[in-house]
């Protein structure tokens, strides 16, 4: 029995470039072709999309907290500063403002804090005996400074009186030569 000649079993050929090594492909593509119905080429979707399934590393929201909730700035800025390790150094800031509530406004307006390193607070007084009783007075002065800034933050004061002038000039001073007051001889 001869098939009509607009019928056909097979197909358009599948091209080289399309090749399964397996045949499922080609196997779907006849059954579909015998059928009447041709799958759409590639790269034309269908119509149906597929589902995507979460992962199981995604994270879903619940009605609890969460830390992808929004956190208020000033959470942020304390996890921050405590992160890297900023605490001293900003305690350390509000010290300036606060230098006269801790060693009173008279002591203050003769002696100010120039430094801090390695857990020593540098103080500048205008003369020796601004000097001296600033030296008497540091231990409660750094106690009241743990207090504020965190135990442990300031080990000791090193209060130094006024800037002497510096005799020595240029490159090359002798140490223990004459000086100033000296009086040549």
């Amino acid at each position: 029995m001869a098939e009509p000649d607009n019928i056909s079993v097979f197909p358009e050929p599948l091209e080289a470039d399309d090749h399964d090594p397996l045949g499922v492909e080609v196997a779907t593509h006849i059954a579909h072709g015998v059928a009447g119905i041709l799958p759409p080429p590639r790269g034309v979707n269908s119509g149906r999309r597929r589902r995507r399934r979460p992962e199981l590393s995604e994270q879903r929201s619940g009605s609890g907290p969460d830390d992808r909730d929004p956190h208020p700035l000033k959470d942020a800025l304390n996890h921050l500063v405590s992160r890297r390790g900023w605490q001293t150094q900003l305690g350390l800031r509000r010290l300036l403002e606060s230098w006269p509530q801790i060693v009173g406004p008279v002591n203050a307006q003769h002696a100010q804090p120039v430094g801090f390193e390695n857990k020593v607070l540098f103080v500048r007084a205008e003369s020796t005996t601004w000097a001296t009783a600033l030296r008497q007075m540091a231990p409660q002065v750094v106690a009241r400074l743990n207090a504020e800034l965190g135990d442990g933050a300031v080990v000791r004061i090193d209060v130094r009186g006024p800037a002497a002038p510096s005799w020595s000039h240029g490159p090359r001073a002798v140490r223990d030569g004459r000086g100033p007051r000296d009086t040549y001889g």
